[in-house]
């Protein structure tokens, strides 16, 4: 605390389920509210993390362009779609994930990012905000920039577990569902808990005996997220 502070401070430590050994960590002097994320037990701080922000609807793009000229990594995953009009189609390009933008960054060096117009928060669970496992990214980012049609999906729990073992999707893990005859692979953000799925063959596929014990952990801490407040 600093000088002349008083009061006592309580602190108190929430494990979010990740296996490398850090936590999130929120201390709370009187009113003030410290929020120390991604600590070491060492006591060393994590580098830049992914986390979801939540923004204002069709702003998606107006957000990452604005964060991406701030020298901020970002990730905006689209898909093609056809809109009909009376008098013509259009292919347009929307946001996979509607009203979220992922963005890569030191969580104590936010303020940039929460300044960014069209930003109201950052995806967590209360006060404490919850990075997404780079896997989950990687994998989006993999399926995205595959050239293979996506479409949003309802988010899957349970499932047959399956493994791409073909080309650009090579190693990437979802839930294999048959829609209309035809097969897809399910990705998810488990801490959003949105889904996006990608046109398979079967012969691309080997089945896996059970989810990644990653998949496991993440859906543990991340049952109940809600938006953090900023």
């Amino acid at each position: 605390m600093g000088p002349g502070s008083s009061g006592r401070l309580i602190a108190f430590c929430i494990w979010i389920g990740k296996r490398d050994g850090s936590f999130v960590a929120v201390a709370h002097p009187r009113d003030e509210i410290l929020d120390l994320v991604n600590v070491k037990l060492d006591g060393k701080r994590e580098g830049p993390k992914w986390y979801a922000l939540q923004v204002h609807a069709r702003k998606e793009q107006l957000v990452a362009s604005q964060l991406e000229n701030r020298s901020l990594e970002c990730f905006l995953p689209t898909y093609k779609s056809l809109r009909k009009w009376s008098d013509r189609t259009k292919e347009i390009q929307q946001a996979l994930f509607p009203g979220y933008v992922f963005c890569r960054f030191d969580y104590e060096s936010r303020q940039p990012v929460v300044m960014t117009t069209g930003v109201t928060q950052i995806v967590g669970n209360g006060k404490v905000a919850i990075p997404i496992a780079d896997t989950e990214i990687e994998a989006l980012q993999v399926a995205v920039s595959s050239g293979i049609p996506t479409q949003p999906w309802q988010y899957l729990r349970t499932g047959e577990y399956v493994q791409i073992n073909y080309g650009h999707l090579a190693g990437l893990q979802g839930i294999l569902v048959n829609f209309k005859g035809n097969h897809r692979v399910v990705l998810s953000v488990t801490l959003l808990q949105r889904s996006l799925a990608l046109e398979v063959e079967l012969d691309w596929l080997s089945p896996l005996a059970k989810p990644g014990q990653q998949r496991t952990a993440a859906r543990s801490c991340a049952a109940e997220a809600i938006p953090a407040r900023i």
